[in-house]
């Protein structure tokens, strides 16, 4: 069993207490976590604060420099980072082994942003007002930031936090998931290692609402959310006087069309977006709409793929669907199966649980008002519906109080255009799942999946902000 020792301005420490976290597969203790007390977060803070200005003033090359050697400890390390994701995720391994290749990608596109900012000249003179002035535009760090991040990618979006805060040049302040800490503590040090200054992080495993007190403490100028909506919304409220970014949920819909491919190969990927991981991601496949012309043999190819989906010991190297994080999430995910099909859903596979493993769930015929249809499951559960025209596709994408992503699988260009124009979510994925995602692109969603885009680039913009010298011409 791993001992872990908080991160106090970059400083390992023992708690005044600790907490256990166990294997969601096996429920064995994997590790014993030192909890960050109210004063450890209050000196937490005061160094934060204290070290804005020196940070601010660090070199971008220097940034630069410190996040390309984290890449490379973390490539280094690839296999002790996906342990850690296997032992407290239940991510299985070679899900968890992507997990590492995607921390290193974002860090490293964090180093590229760091060496790419550049300055602005207004020429001023366009009005009256104006004339003999031009102005210089750049963009300076905000100052301290406080990043949550929640238990399913515990190393990558701690990575989406922790990279942009380095390149701004902003003291950060993490807390971690409780499930999940280790990644985080890991990842940090390795910052740390490759000469990150110590009162630039603190990573701080402690209850959420003791969290919240940093929340509305004055020097944090901007929090950074990935979780529940629920949890991001309540901080939002709590935040009002500072800057938010949110990264919530969502009931991802996919779109078939009768041209978006072999059904055979559309359904395996689907079932790919909905079950891999059990389901437990913001952008996960839950909604499956299909072309009513193609929708009996559909069903019946994803059907066929969600009883051969690979289900079982995370460890095990072709497992693709592990457990779920707990006992109490499986228990809700078998009492939505149970309330929908006596609401006169049909169930498509049978159910199978051991333990925290729910084997994955097609259901058709789901009420519209029911939690498979309108709330995140974050379980490995789809809901097929057929539809007649591909505007209803669009109407159906769009009956969700989410906005996250959106995968379409056809070949027509003005269908994905309308698509583009007229689905609220924050991407279109076309040929592909809504699970789909690259480290640099923008990402975020609408409604209430949230607002603000996570992806280096545009961290950095939340993470700095606007200043401008105007000058008068000789």
């Amino acid at each position: 069993m791993r001992r872990e020792q908080l991160i106090l301005a970059g400083r390992p420490r023992d708690g005044a207490s600790v907490f256990q976290v166990a294997s969601p597969f096996d429920g064995r203790v994997v590790a014993e976590v030192a909890m960050a007390s109210p004063e450890d977060l209050g000196f937490a803070l005061a160094q934060a604060a204290a070290a804005a200005k020196p940070l601010a003033a660090t070199p971008l090359h220097v940034r630069a420099a410190i996040l390309e050697k984290t890449a490379s400890l973390v490539a280094e390390r690839r296999e002790h980072f996906a342990q850690l994701l296997v032992e407290e995720a239940g991510k299985p391994v070679s899900l968890a082994r992507v997990e590492a290749d995607r921390c290193v990608e974002t860090l490293r596109e964090c180093a590229r942003q760091a060496r790419s900012w550049h300055g602005q000249l207004l020429e001023l003179g366009a009005f009256p007002s104006g004339q003999g002035r031009w102005g210089l535009l750049r963009r300076v760090p905000v100052g301290v930031v406080l990043g949550i991040t929640p238990f399913n990618f515990p190393l990558n979006l701690v990575a989406h936090k922790l990279g942009p805060a380095v390149a701004a040049g902003c003291p950060i302040l993490l807390k971690p998931a409780s499930q999940t800490p280790s990644p985080a503590l890991h990842l940090a040090r390795a910052l740390l290692e490759a000469g990150l200054p110590p009162e630039a992080i603190s990573v701080l495993p402690c209850p959420g609402e003791q969290a919240m007190r940093l929340v509305e403490a004055p020097e944090v100028r901007l929090v950074t959310f990935t979780g529940s909506a629920a949890v991001g919304w309540e901080l939002k409220r709590r935040a009002w006087d500072k800057r938010v970014t949110l990264e919530l949920g969502g009931n991802a819909a996919v779109v078939v069309e009768p041209d978006g491919g072999e059904l055979a190969a559309v359904a395996h990927r689907i079932a790919l977006g909905a079950f891999a991981y059990a389901g437990q991601s913001c952008i996960s496949v839950q909604r499956v709409l299909v072309a009513k012309p193609i929708y009996e043999r559909f069903r019946e190819a994803l059907v066929a793929a969600a009883q051969g989906f690979p289900t079982g010991d995370p460890a095990q190297g072709q497992v693709q669907c592990g457990p779920m994080i707990s006992a109490k999430d499986a228990d809700r995910l078998e009492s939505w199966v149970a309330s929908a099909v006596e609401a006169g859903a049909r169930r498509l596979t049978p159910w199978r649980r051991e333990g925290n493993l729910v084997w994955p769930q097609v259901l058709e015929n789901v009420p519209h008002q029911h939690p498979l249809w309108a709330e995140e499951a974050f379980a490995p559960v789809a809901v097929l519906e057929p539809y007649e025209s591909f505007e209803q596709a669009i109407a159906l994408v769009n009956e969700s109080r989410f906005g996250l992503q959106c995968g379409i699988f056809t070949a027509d260009v003005g269908k994905l255009q309308r698509a583009w124009q007229q689905c609220e979510v924050g991407a279109i994925i076309a040929g592909d799942i809504p699970s789909w995602r690259t480290d640099p692109m923008p990402y975020g969603g609408v409604k209430q999946s949230g607002f603000g885009r996570e992806g280096p680039a545009w961290a950095l913009e939340e993470m700095t902000e606007l200043r401008l010298l105007v000058l008068r011409e000789a």
